[in-house]
C-alpha cells in the first residue's frame, strides 16, 4: 500500500448516523458487541474532557474512527499504573471494504508520531485478546505486549509502543 495521508478531524453530531452504519457492520460488532451500547460510547467519548473522538479521513472520505483518552483524568479508571501522560487509543476501521488492506496500522503509525511530536511518552491500547485482527494491526504499527488484564471492561491484551528516544546531536 502506498504511503497514505490521513486527516484527523474532531467528531461531532453530524457523524453520528456515519459512525451508527459504521456500527451496524460486523467487523464492528465483534470488536464493540451491542450497537445501542457502542454508540452510546461514541456519545459519552464527545462529552469526555478526557476523550478526543476524531473521524479520521482519506482523501476527503471518512475511513476510521479513533479515540484518544487520558486514564488520569478519569478517577479510578485501571489504567492509571502507566506514567503520567500516556494516551489509551481505540482504532476501528468504518467501511469494511478497507478492512484488512494495512489502513489501521498506517493511521496508528501517523496518529502515534503526532502524539509523540506533542510530548506524550507512551500510547496503550487494550483490544480483547481474540481481536485478533487489531492485534495484528497494533503490532505492524509498534505496538508490544505487555500485559493481559481483566476489568470492569473485560479482558484486555494491553499493547503498548513508547515515544522513540531523542538522539542528541
Amino acid at each position: 500500500m502506498p504511503r497514505e495521508v490521513y486527516a484527523f478531524r474532531e467528531v461531532d453530531e453530524d457523524d453520528v448516523p456515519l459512525i451508527d452504519s459504521w456500527i451496524q457492520q460486523s467487523h464492528w460488532r465483534e470488536a464493540w458487541g451491542d450497537a445501542g451500547i457502542a454508540i452510546g460510547r461514541v456519545y459519552a467519548a464527545m462529552g469526555d474532557d478526557a476523550s478526543e473522538p476524531l473521524i479520521v479521513e482519506l482523501a476527503g472520505r471518512p475511513v476510521a474512527y479513533l479515540r484518544s483518552f487520558d486514564p488520569h483524568m478519569d478517577d479510578g479508571h485501571p489504567y492509571q499504573d502507566q506514567p503520567f501522560g500516556t494516551l489509551v487509543l481505540d482504532l476501528s476501521i468504518g467501511p469494511a471494504d478497507l478492512v484488512g488492506k494495512g489502513h489501521g496500522a498506517a493511521i496508528l503509525r501517523q496518529f502515534a508520531a503526532t502524539l509523540f511530536d506533542e510530548g506524550a511518552p507512551r500510547l496503550i491500547t487494550d483490544p480483547h485478546p481474540d481481536n485478533v485482527r487489531a492485534i495484528k494491526a497494533y503490532e505492524k504499527a509498534g505496538f508490544r505486549h505487555f500485559d493481559t488484564r481483566h476489568s470492569i471492561y473485560g479482558s484486555a491484551h494491553m499493547m503498548a509502543l513508547d515515544a522513540p528516544e531523542e538522539i542528541e546531536p
